[in-house]
């Protein structure tokens, strides 16, 4: 099997509820470890940033039925590339408070003190997730 990863950006298109999230977050533990997917989820303020890993075809059609799910608006496609093997390997779905982020690492990768895939690069994004995880502010979901 050939592994891929997707790294993606959108809005939410309405505010949502700490519910909401959870049910979306309870979607992804339901159904990616069947599928063989595995990544994380950031959410702040409206934005979602999600890196999914696991087989191309299995990738590509989750990431087509997150871009005609009504809950997300400017779907877009952040790189998207075959790796050797996963970042995110024993993570179902991480899930990341980015109240809890101290605002120089987020200067560190933009030009501002918040999270916005849509103003840097992919590989900077990337960066950003990486060093979450590394430093815990990243939370595994059971």
């Amino acid at each position: 099997m050939m592994l891929v990863r997707c790294l993606y950006a959108s809005r939410a298109a309405k505010p949502l509820s700490p519910h909401a999230l959870d049910v979306i977050l309870k979607q992804c533990l339901k159904n990616n470890p069947g599928s063989g997917i595995t990544g994380l989820l950031c959410f702040a303020d409206d934005i979602f940033v999600q890196v999914i890993e696991g087989g191309r075809d299995q990738v590509c059609e989750l990431f087509n039925t997150i871009v005609r799910d009504d809950r997300h608006l400017d779907v877009r496609l952040l790189a998207f590339e075959e790796i050797a093997e996963r970042r995110f390997g024993s993570w179902t779905m991480g899930q990341v408070n980015i109240d809890n982020i101290n605002p120089g690492l987020l200067l560190k990768y933009s030009e501002k003190a918040e999270l916005n895939p849509f103003t840097c690069s992919a590989g900077a994004t990337m960066a950003l997730l990486d060093e979450l995880v590394a430093t815990g502010a990243i939370s595994q979901l059971q």
